[in-house]
């Protein structure tokens, strides 16, 4: 029987401004059935479709997307924010509320003929995981695909991602902001 993944999210009001609804995957993740099969529905859908290799965004898209690579026997790609990883890089800006940020992968880690996929833990505005996409198409990789475990529908990042030619897939929604 499957788990109600929504319960196990807790929601903090006024974080980490007035107005927002703040949805923390901390107590998805400290419940360890609610973790498993989190990981196990994200790696379901891809299995046997050709993926190479899975992509995590900083912070906490790396601990999805690691429990998905390691479900789907393939390697994981930190995609992380500008200067943090060691050798050669390259990188992607991408416009945040005031100004503008980097997120970076190591330069040689894929190439054409790759098949990665996407995963985070929230997809919201969705700026960041345009970002990425842009990010790994640009070594040749194919980023097709996409996976969150929550999706907040009203803030509209999924839809953007799909109109960049990506199908994307989240375990649950959360109305509102």
């Amino acid at each position: 029987m499957s788990l109600d993944l929504k319960s196990l999210v807790r929601t903090i009001p006024d974080y980490p401004k007035k107005g927002i609804l703040f949805r923390d995957i901390t107590t998805l993740i400290e419940h360890p059935e609610g973790f498993k099969e989190s990981v196990e529905r994200l790696a379901a859908t891809y299995r046997g479709q050709g993926i190479t290799h899975v992509a995590g965004i900083e912070a906490r898209g790396f601990i999805f997307g690691a429990g998905v690579a390691i479900a789907l026997g393939v390697g994981f790609i930190p995609i992380r924010k500008k200067g943090k990883l060691p050798g050669e890089t390259i990188g992607q800006n991408y416009a945040l509320e005031y100004g503008v940020d980097t997120i970076e992968i190591h330069a040689d880690v894929v190439s054409a003929g790759h098949k990665v996929l996407l995963v985070d833990d929230l997809i919201a505005t969705g700026g960041t995981a345009i970002a990425a996409v842009g990010l790994l198409r640009r070594t040749g990789a194919s980023c097709d695909d996409a996976a969150f475990v929550i999706d907040l529908p009203d803030i509209g990042g999924a839809a953007k991602l799909a109109a960049e030619g990506v199908r994307v897939q989240s375990l649950i929604a959360f109305e509102g902001h």
